[in-house]
């Protein structure tokens, strides 16, 4: 709480060692604390499970091969990260009740400012504007004293239990606001997508100019004479073109010098008019997950958590 603070440079060398070592045991006994808490609260919660399931017949029958698939189901079964989080809480408020009414007499505090002390001492903040022990006599200072120190550390341990699960509630509550704010992007950009509508345009021949057209279609037919013509179906180097076409593709490309890449460019564009552009797929969300290590992990793997 920075009641004591050491004041000479050999116990300020000696905190900082001491308090390396210190914290790192106190982070492993909480650690397996927290352990050991969950386990015991699934074991009790399955319990009553198996007790609901009993009940409502669903286990309990004659056969064995029934109750032994049950049994199996039953180990794979955890608990639900809820219901771990309010027995915490409720042993927290029930701790910190009962120290209250501890200190409230002895420290000469009020019952709220018990409660407040008990809260800055539990989740390890130690603001020191609420100190225990610290008067210059007790009556059975020595059982006082013990009880105080037991009473830190067990809520100490149960404070730290419920931090590190109500951590996993708010890692929840992330992924689903991020993916309702995602999934509320992506409809908002769907309905800015606007269909054109087909636009009517005739039929157009690249080869062939419009007025050669129209005047093929009014030409009188060929005569006797046209047909022992030389055949002009056949450009100079043997290839064939359409009926309609003045030179062949060959002779066109070679003539105006024109891109393959940019008409197949203009006819995919061409092709996509009147149509609904499809966007690339999105990749899938990343959701907010703890690391592999640490009370958190712990947590995760016991209430049936997935990590990464």
């Amino acid at each position: 709480f920075g009641m004591t603070t050491p004041q000479t440079i050999g116990g300020k060398i000696l905190v900082v060692f001491y308090g390396f070592l210190g914290c790192s045991g106190a982070f492993l006994f909480f650690n397996l604390f927290l352990e050991r808490i969950i386990t015991f609260l699934a074991y009790v919660l399955r319990y009553f499970h198996e007790m609901d399931l009993r009940r409502k017949g669903v286990i309990g029958g004659d056969r064995r091969d029934s109750q032994a698939s049950y049994d199996d189901t039953l180990d794979q079964w955890k608990p639900s990260v809820y219901w771990v989080m309010l027995y915490l809480f409720l042993a927290c408020v029930v701790l910190a009740i009962c120290a209250s009414a501890l200190y409230s007499p002895v420290e000469k505090w009020t019952y709220f400012e018990s409660l407040y002390f008990c809260f800055v001492a539990f989740a390890t903040i130690g603001f020191g504007d609420y100190v225990s022990s610290q008067q210059p006599y007790y009556d059975n200072v020595e059982w006082y004293r013990l009880g105080n120190f037991i009473v830190i550390v067990c809520g100490s341990c149960f404070m730290y239990s419920l931090f590190n699960v109500t951590t996993i509630v708010i890692k929840q509550f992330l992924n689903w606001l991020i993916q309702k704010l995602d999934c509320r992007c992506t409809y908002l950009k769907k309905t800015k997508i606007q269909i054109r509508p087909p636009i009517p345009r005739g039929r157009r021949n690249a080869i062939t100019p419009e007025h050669l057209k129209h005047a093929n279609r009014t030409a009188p037919p060929k005569t006797v004479a046209d047909i022992s013509e030389p055949d002009s179906t056949y450009d100079s180097e043997g290839e064939r073109r359409n009926s309609n076409e003045m030179i062949s593709m060959q002779d066109f490309l070679k003539s105006n010098k024109v891109s393959l890449a940019v008409m197949q460019k203009e006819l995919h564009e061409s092709a996509l008019r009147g149509r609904a552009i499809i966007l690339p797929s999105r990749p899938p969300v990343e959701e907010f997950k703890p690391g592999s290590v640490g009370p958190l992990a712990i947590a995760c793997k016991k209430l049936g958590e997935d990590i990464a």
